[in-house]
């Protein structure tokens, strides 16, 4: 496993580099966000896919998320008309995952079987926006929660420990928190708040 300690406010370019580097061969990644570390690999590799949902004992009905850097890359993966884009332009960069409607490009095993919907988060975190921005593509992402465990993991001795053998990049970024993101709904006709966590969602209430 490549170890890389970051540092959290002036993420350093060349390690930035090295994970992305990795990333694009195949690697999985664990790294921080603004709320709790996130288990992370490409949006096309399947192989890396099934590695996540095998470590995390994730079932096919799992909600992923694409985490992106901004909105450029949204059409790609989520049909959104413009008072949505709207919502989305005035509430991100943030702590919270919006559900979106799936585009027919999407591949199955990322959405939501039966409501064909897609998780589209923007962070703020720094290292996970130099990230993104290097790759130049969002990353294909779930909240690393082991399994049985109700809170993420946050010390990085633990998931070193842990998870060591079973990643191929992590991204230490010191501790992280327990905390995970706000989810709020807008595939309906209303939006609709489905988990509070660090984002505020007082808009949509």
């Amino acid at each position: 496993m490549l170890h890389l300690r970051i540092h959290p406010e002036n993420p350093q370019p060349r390690l930035i580099q090295q994970a992305v580097e990795a990333i694009r061969n195949g690697a999985v990644v664990v790294y921080p966000t603004d709320a709790a570390y996130a288990i992370g690999c490409q949006i096309g590799n399947k192989s890396a896919m099934e590695r996540i949902a095998q470590i995390r004992q994730l079932d096919d009905k799992h909600q992923y998320t694409i985490m992106c850097s901004d909105l450029s890359h949204l059409a790609n993966f989520s049909k959104v008309d413009n008072s949505t884009y709207r919502l989305l332009k005035a509430h991100t960069p943030s702590e919270t995952t919006f559900i979106l409607p799936a585009t027919s490009e999407v591949p199955r095993r990322l959405m939501h079987p039966k409501k064909k919907t897609i998780g589209i988060r923007i962070p703020t975190n720094p290292i996970c926006r130099m990230l993104l921005e290097e790759l130049d593509e969002p990353l294909l992402t779930s909240t690393l929660i082991m399994p049985k465990q109700d809170a993420p993991l946050d010390d990085p001795y633990d998931i070193e420990v842990q998870l060591g053998k079973r990643i191929d990049v992590f991204i230490d970024g010191g501790f992280g928190t327990l905390n995970t993101t706000s989810i709020v709904d807008l595939s309906g006709d209303s939006p609709q708040v489905i988990r509070h966590g660090l984002g505020d969602v007082s808009t949509f209430e």
